[in-house]
């Protein structure tokens, strides 16, 4: 053993100065938000959007029921179910949020460190399978580092691309609800009411104000679908993506197996041992 230690005095030192330097030195400012400022500066913004989108798809909703008869009924159900889809989004954001600060912990307060200590044992032992661990270790510490921040980067470019039609989305949404609930409450105040004259129109032809009022309710589906889809995308799917990615990646990269099974562990402890009982007499 302590010829062993004589010997490899820099292969003992890097990994205990690589896991000083993880705890003491990275892990705090990993784990910091201030570390992560802009990262969560642009999920705050993306959950900003989520928010404003679901309170418009619930407020069009809303104002959608206030047309009588059962004609808009199926498009105000899809607009209020549309309402928890966007809450799926929402949790997928606050995830993220947390896992910015949690893997950084993780990684460097944890993983590199036990990684650390399988390379010593490997250094220490000639264990070849420690020796795989500590580098699978390191190799999944910095992954789950980067996978957040990589994935930010890469929905950051699609939203950018379609930000402007979602903005549209809310906006016209927005618009939307307010024609449909002025014209209901300008209506009311009259003795004849306006859906008297809005239910006759169906079988006389709907009137320009109404038919405009129909054309944006259509369109307005459409187009809270599409800002679903892109916001599913660019919160869920792609970090799923880039974390399967950055694992087939590793793999092929380390090329390395992990011996798992109990036996093959002991045959390796005998064997350090009784080379060194070889040893000894000499």
């Amino acid at each position: 053993m302590r010829e062993k230690i004589q010997g490899n005095y820099l292969a003992i030192l890097i990994p205990l100065l690589i896991a000083l330097i993880s705890v003491f030195v990275l892990s705090g400012p990993a784990s910091s938000p201030e570390f992560h400022r802009d990262s969560l500066a642009e999920l705050e913004e993306k959950q900003t959007t989520v928010l404003e989108l679901s309170a418009a798809s619930a407020a069009a909703s809303a104002a959608i029921t206030l047309i009588p008869g059962d004609t808009a009924t199926p498009i105000a159900d899809k607009l209020a179910d549309l309402s928890s889809h966007f809450l799926v989004v929402l949790c997928a954001i606050f995830l993220e949020k947390y896992l910015l600060t949690i893997t950084g912990f993780l990684a460097f307060k944890v993983l590199i460190p036990v990684a650390c200590g399988a390379y010593l044992l490997h250094t220490l032992f000639g264990w070849k399978g420690l020796r795989v661990l500590a580098y699978k270790l390191a190799a999944f510490a910095l992954l789950i580092f980067a996978v957040i921040p990589v994935s930010l980067q890469l929905s950051h470019m699609i939203e950018t691309t379609y930000q402007a039609s979602i903005d549209a989305t809310i906006q016209s949404a927005r618009e939307t609800a307010d024609a449909v609930e002025s014209a209901a409450g300008s209506e009311e105040a009259e003795d004849e009411g306006f859906w008297e004259g809005l239910i006759s129109s169906v079988t006389e032809g709907i009137t320009s104000v109404t038919s405009g009022i129909a054309d944006k309710v259509g369109g307005m589906v459409n187009d809270f679908l599409e800002a679903l889809a892109i916001m599913l995308v660019t919160s869920c799917v792609i970090p799923v993506l880039v974390l399967l990615s950055f694992i087939w990646f590793a793999k092929i990269l380390l090329a390395l197996d992990i011996p798992v099974r109990y036996e093959d562990a002991r045959r390796g402890v005998k064997r350090v041992l009784f080379r060194r009982g070889e040893r000894d007499p000499k």
